[in-house]
């Protein structure tokens, strides 16, 4: 079979780069395919896609073909992309009452991770700015109860957004590692990092009265490439309780004792709200909030993004205080427009409980029920899961390049292989819902495929300056993070949790920069290579 890799328009508004004769080679599987090496099909023979073009990270893998889900993963691909509207009824209604973001694209630009933010206020009407506000309490490193997890910086009238963005500001700063930024043999780099302030009157209910006693700070946390989730998802339990024994049986670094110890989980994730409280390995997200794909990070954010409602989640995504709600409720505006809101949500007046008793009481009622209709259709969901699940990884590129193969050796020379572990084999696929929605036939599957991501799926500690939240970080595959620029149209490569490195020289050179970090040994190697060889390494990066 030939697959021939042609030049897309993108219809999104990002940079329409030209293609290059490369992004235009003809890949032919059976006489070429054959003879590469297996590290090349990065997603193995089922979740492995042939573009690399500007939409190389949008191909739905052949297991989605193979079942004949094309369909539902295109239709999947509509939700992802288009925006949600403030309309109480019709196509991807049910944004609001408040919100992050309109469209899963925003912050995900190309299917990609999210771009660099620009010094300056903080801005998400724009497609590309994929970063979240991590507002928390710096003595214990827990989410401040009076804002949602993921902030709100958005509302539908009359309600006001949870923290006016506008008056959050985000400012770059230059460090400078021990070693003056400068290679023994004279090469130098750069590094920065964003600085976030946030004052107090950016926060709504701190304007309408309520005290903030304890200390916050804001930190920036940006969404991660969403392709090749569902083979991330079908590695075995026991091979991810495995990793974990074998760290530590070496000894290198410290495992996160709030999540594993002794051989055995302490913490796994579970949903009894909407599941039965199964447990499951944590997998997902930077902080290994989320287990199984079904119940992760797309599946919360389809919901909490947009607080578009579905039949398994009936209610407002809102902070833990329920400080917004109570402080919504007493304002005056709101409660000028509420009625000429509530109308519109509610034209047929089949919830009483919203039009009968004082404005205040009213309010809260609505905002706190757990029986809000569902704004988006179970077949909706299940298509938006079937492309997520469905979403291929590229092949490696410029696989015949000598310095790939140099870079690769290195790579695993000088350690960087130990978290970056290069291949899992996936297990069964035998697929895992902890929030009892799906059956798991409707969704494609993985099984036993060789796959190339180069993530050991365990946190470890970088030790950076203004470092991320608690510190723990899970290793970022690497696989395709090469793309990011073509995809995206960015001026910079966006690396590392907050995109503070611009390439993958200032990465590298972040993982090293206390000596506390778990990856400084293998920085330190990295240093004394020649050029050639250093050089070669970001090739090999750059290229899987």
């Amino acid at each position: 079979m030939m697959k021939i890799a042609k030049c897309v328009p993108m219809i999104l508004a990002l940079s329409l780069g030209a293609c290059s004769d490369d992004d235009n080679k003809i890949i032919d599987d059976e006489k070429q395919g054959d003879s590469m090496p297996e590290w090349y099909y990065s997603g193995g023979k089922l979740g492995t896609s042939f573009l690399t073009t500007a939409n190389a990270l949008e191909q739905p893998t052949p297991a989605v073909e193979d079942a004949g889900m094309f369909q539902s993963f295109k239709n999947g691909e509509q939700l992802f992309e288009k925006p949600f509207m403030t309309n109480a009824s019709g196509t991807r209604s049910g944004l609001g009452p408040a919100y992050i973001r309109t469209s899963c694209i925003h912050c995900h630009p190309g299917y990609s991770h999210g771009k660099r933010v620009e010094e300056g206020a903080f801005r998400t009407d724009e497609i590309g700015n994929g970063c979240l506000l991590v507002v928390y309490n710096p003595d214990t490193d827990a989410y401040v109860s009076w804002l949602a997890g993921m902030p709100q910086s958005h509302a539908v009238a009359p309600f006001k957004a949870p923290v006016d963005e506008s008056k959050i500001m985000v400012k770059w700063l230059n460090a400078t590692d021990e070693w003056g930024n400068r290679f023994p043999d004279g090469e130098t780099y750069s590094l920065i990092y964003p600085e976030v302030t946030m004052p107090k009157d950016a926060v709504y209910a701190y304007r309408q009265g309520m005290p903030i006693h304890h200390p916050y700070e804001v930190k920036l946390e940006s969404t991660i490439g969403i392709y090749g989730s569902g083979l991330l998802d079908a590695i075995d339990d026991a091979d991810l309780l495995a990793q974990y024994r074998k760290e530590e049986q070496d000894g290198f670094m410290q495992l996160n004792p709030a999540f594993y110890s002794g051989g055995q989980w302490v913490s796994q994730y579970a949903n009894s709200l909407q599941g039965d409280g199964t447990k499951y390995p944590r997998r997902f997200t930077y902080a290994l909030s989320r287990g199984p794909l079904q119940d992760a990070a797309g599946a919360n954010a389809i919901w909490n993004i947009t607080n578009v409602t579905r039949s398994d989640r009936r209610y407002h995504y809102m902070d833990a205080a329920g400080s917004w709600a109570a402080y919504s409720a007493k304002d005056p505006e709101v409660q000028a427009g509420f009625d000429e809101y509530l109308a519109k949500i509610d034209p047929r007046r089949e919830h009483p409980e919203w039009w009968e008793g004082d404005m205040e009481t009213r309010i809260l009622t609505y905002l706190n029920a757990k029986d809000l209709p569902a704004e988006m259709t179970d077949d909706e969901y299940t298509d938006l899961m079937v492309w997520h699940r469905g979403l291929a990884v590229p092949a490696v590129r410029d696989i015949d390049n000598p310095a790939v193969a140099r870079g690769k050796e290195k790579f695993e020379e000088i350690g960087c292989a130990y978290c970056h572990r290069p291949s899992w084999t996936t297990g069964a696929d035998e697929i895992h819902d902890p929030a009892k929605f799906f059956k798991g036939d409707e969704l494609p599957r993985y099984p036993y495929q060789t796959i190339w991501p180069y993530t050991d799926m365990v946190q470890h500690k970088l030790h950076m300056v203004n470092d991320i939240r608690t510190g723990w970080c899970r290793t970022a595959p690497l696989w395709a993070r090469g793309l990011h620029q073509k995809v995206t149209g960015s001026s910079a490569a966006d690396r590392l949790h907050d995109c503070r490195a611009r390439n993958a020289m200032e990465a590298i050179m972040w993982h090293g920069y206390s000596a506390e970090s778990d990856a400084r040994r293998s920085v330190e190697k990295f240093r004394e290579l020649p050029k050639e060889d250093r050089d070669a390494i970001i090739t090999f990066v750059d290229a899987i």
